[in-house]
């Protein structure tokens, strides 16, 4: 099994979260004469829909959808990895892209991987500090 690449990203996502699946058919019909498809942005609606299922308390769909991060992160290709840390983590991070609910209300679903890029994002946006995988 290679690498998870761009393509495979959002529709392993989707299969954890099944409820955004409305937005990501709309997101391929408004980019589908697009040969690269501007992924970050469907990260970022995602993000918007996972606070709506973190403020119903919807952490079955939660769960798989940060197992899914956890894999993107490690079994990604390099465009896929960084999506899932500097798209989908620092996305949860945004106060703006949440509804009722707050950042670390994510905290308790991050993943050894996903856990370590959350205080990696976190420390850049607070101390100016570079994403440095070390």
């Amino acid at each position: 099994m290679g690498l998870i690449r761009p393509p495979e990203m959002l529709p392993l996502l989707v299969e954890a979260c099944p409820s955004f699946a409305p937005q990501w058919e709309q997101f391929l019909t408004e980019w589908a004469d697009e040969t690269e498809k501007p992924y970050y942005l469907a990260l970022a609606d995602l993000a918007r829909h996972l606070s709506l299922l973190l403020a119903s308390g919807n952490d079955q769909v939660l769960r798989r959808v940060f197992t899914v991060l956890e894999r993107l992160i490690v079994e990604g290709d390099s465009y896929v990895s960084e999506a899932a840390i500097v798209g989908l983590l620092e996305d949860l991070q945004n106060t703006n892209l949440h509804s009722g609910t707050t950042p670390e209300q994510y905290l308790p679903f991050l993943l050894p991987k996903s856990k370590r890029w959350w205080a990696k994002v976190e420390a850049f946006w607070a101390e100016g500090k570079l994403l440095t995988d070390d």
